[in-house]
């Protein structure tokens, strides 16, 4: 008879990538990781896993039983949070994806207090600023700042983020500050490069309008692309959540445009199929409260 303890035990130890690992996210020994995985391969009548002294790696068999095995475990997983939740209990594991600097900076202090409030639930953060899909990365949800245009994805508005046009006084003081937004096409830009050079958008009246500046530099990373703006490299649009305390500070000046960049949101997303857990929709609400309306970072 094939148990769930063994299907865990061979989910866990693929996806930390050893059996010592599998222990210590299951709280076993080793041993008993050892026994369940071996048990599991005998009711099988397969061998699920290579094993070296180096390495593991998954048999042919074994990645044929891996989609159905991690189905089978989060299956089993939901079912007794759903339990947990009928009783009025917030309970299971929850993983949810994020930038690393909003997560930084918001997401972690928003989360702790509801950590606190609700201790059965076991979260884990993932901090990362690629473009994750949530359909195929195993997440509940992802939260990201920015345009939201992916079909395969339910989105909750979680607050709105304001982008502002930054540079350091420095800057401005040797290339001069741009009196509208065509100016912009003769300075140096630091670009997110998850989004790309061209991710300056306007809203004018006759349409958006995208402006393309002189690449400067290109970063993967929020909290480097503020401190190329503050060491005078050139001009960045930052959202008001890292651009913010940067001004306030005097390490930022803000370059007021007549007209504003495009409006964008703080957003949690999750794939469309899946009905969202009682816990993330706690999640949901807890965060949209913490953050406020408008959020307590655009606050002078």
């Amino acid at each position: 008879m094939i148990r769930i303890e063994g299907i865990a035990a061979f989910v866990a130890t693929v996806e930390q990538g050893s059996i010592s690992g599998a222990a210590r996210q299951l709280r076993l020994s080793k041993s008993v990781v050892s026994e369940r995985l071996a048990e599991l391969e005998r009711s099988l009548g397969s061998a699920l896993l290579h094993r070296t002294t180096r390495k593991l790696s998954l048999t042919e068999d074994g990645t044929a039983f891996l989609p159905r095995a991690q189905r089978i475990t989060r299956d089993v997983t939901e079912a007794a949070a759903d339990i947990a939740e009928r009783r009025g209990t917030l309970a299971g594991p929850l993983r949810i994806a994020a930038p690393v600097t909003f997560g930084h900076m918001h997401l972690g202090p928003a989360l702790y207090p509801f950590l606190k409030s609700h201790p059965d639930i076991r979260l884990t953060l993932d901090l990362d600023d690629r473009r994750i899909d949530v359909a195929s990365s195993g997440h509940d949800a992802i939260i990201r700042q920015g345009v939201i245009d992916d079909t395969r994805l339910v989105v909750w508005k979680l607050a709105k983020s304001r982008r502002i046009l930054t540079a350091s006084a420095a800057y401005l003081a040797e290339h001069g500050t741009p009196a509208c937004f065509q100016d912009l096409r003769d300075h140096r830009g630091i670009f997110y490069t998850n989004r790309g050079a061209s991710d300056w958008h306007f809203r004018t009246e006759d349409g958006p309008v995208t402006i393309q500046a002189k690449q400067a530099l290109g970063v993967n990373n929020g909290d480097m692309i503020r401190d190329a703006v503050a060491a005078g490299l050139g001009i960045a649009m930052l959202p008001a959540f890292i651009a913010g305390p940067a001004i306030k500070a005097g390490k930022l000046v803000a370059i007021p445009l007549a007209i504003a960049p495009d409006e964008e949101w703080i957003y949690m997303a999750h794939s469309q199929g899946r009905d969202p857990s009682a816990k993330l929709r706690a999640l949901r609400d807890h965060l949209k409260e913490a953050f406020g309306d408008p959020p307590y970072w655009e606050a002078d």
